[in-house]
């Protein structure tokens, strides 16, 4: 057994150091003639992937959380002592990534438009998000392979893909109570109730646990991957779970908080609230954040759906 696993060992020593690589994106090809060591991170969850890798970005793109250096507690053991330049979550700060002196810029969970990509690409070679994918919708485990296979871990990167499937259906199987039970990851925003749809990577999610999405959230979406509604329209998530993208606090201090206990999912006591960190976790939605999910969110799902 021994002999085996140093050959495996040895394998994917060898395929982390397998340049030149070429990567498509939707913005052309990003050639990498050797390995990255100067990276920078412009994707707003990239930094998740980059880290689970052991590799320390010299900057990290901040999206929201108020966390040291945008990294939350579940990737903090791999950032380390490392203490990277943290970018704003908005507005690129071209002239900041280029005192850094990147060799390459990591940006598939970014949306950057084609503008963004040739200031960024000028200053070193960047990696755009893929062509094939909506922006907000691409799967947790084809960014992970595009950024392994662009920090040249593509061998690591297919055996964290394959651990964690096998994770999700294990899961699942555990919890036949979850099968075909209907379930909605709602959110309130801007005076507004509403839910994403099943493109997003939270409703994917509860799908992968084997949770059904209804068809009508999907319907009042169209080509988005969230649905806002009226609150007159809350029956819409009388689900047999409603996930609140959410603190309970939250939730009960907004104005629709009359027209929610009128419903039965409140009544029936069906709904799981994530608050910060979980929502943070479910948000970012990324090789590491999902471990996380699996720990903290499944067995308060299992408690809800258990009730009559």
């Amino acid at each position: 057994m021994k002999w085996i696993i140093g050959l495996l060992s040895l394998w994917v020593s060898v395929s982390a150091i397998a340049f030149p690589i070429e990567l498509a994106h939707k913005y052309g090809t990003l050639t990498i003639d050797k390995k990255p060591l100067r990276i920078v991170s412009v994707g707003h969850v990239d930094h998740d992937d980059i880290l689970s890798f052991g590799v320390k970005p010299l900057a990290i793109r901040d999206w929201y959380g108020s966390q040291s250096y945008g990294v939350w507690p579940w990737a903090q053991a791999q950032l380390g002592d490392a203490k990277p330049i943290l970018l704003k979550p908005r507005i690129l700060d071209y002239e900041a990534i280029a005192a850094l002196k990147p060799d390459l810029i990591i940006g598939v969970s970014s949306a950057m438009n084609e503008k963004e990509y040739q200031k960024l690409n000028a200053i070193a070679p960047t990696l755009a998000p893929p062509a094939k994918y909506e922006d907000w919708t691409i799967p947790w485990y084809v960014r992970h392979l595009i950024i392994g296979k662009a920090l040249g871990f593509s061998a690591l990167a297919e055996q964290h893909v394959t651990s964690l499937q096998a994770q999700l259906a294990k899961t699942k199987a555990q919890h036949p109570e979850f099968h075909n039970k209907t379930a909605a990851v709602a959110f309130y925003y801007n005076k507004q109730p509403g839910a994403y749809a099943t493109k997003d990577l939270r409703s994917q999610f509860l799908i992968d646990l084997g949770f059904i999405i209804p068809k009508e959230i999907d319907q009042i979406a169209g080509d988005a991957f969230y649905a806002s509604f009226s609150e007159e329209r809350l029956d819409i998530l009388n689900n047999d779970v409603v996930v609140w993208l959410a603190s309970k606090e939250t939730i009960e201090s907004a104005s629709t908080a009359v027209f929610r206990k009128r419903m039965p999912f409140y009544k029936n006591k069906k709904e799981y609230f994530t608050g910060d960190l979980v929502g943070g976790a479910f948000s970012f939605f990324s090789y590491l954040s999902i471990q996380y999910l699996l720990d903290e969110m499944v067995p308060e799902l299992a408690v809800i759906t258990a009730k009559e």
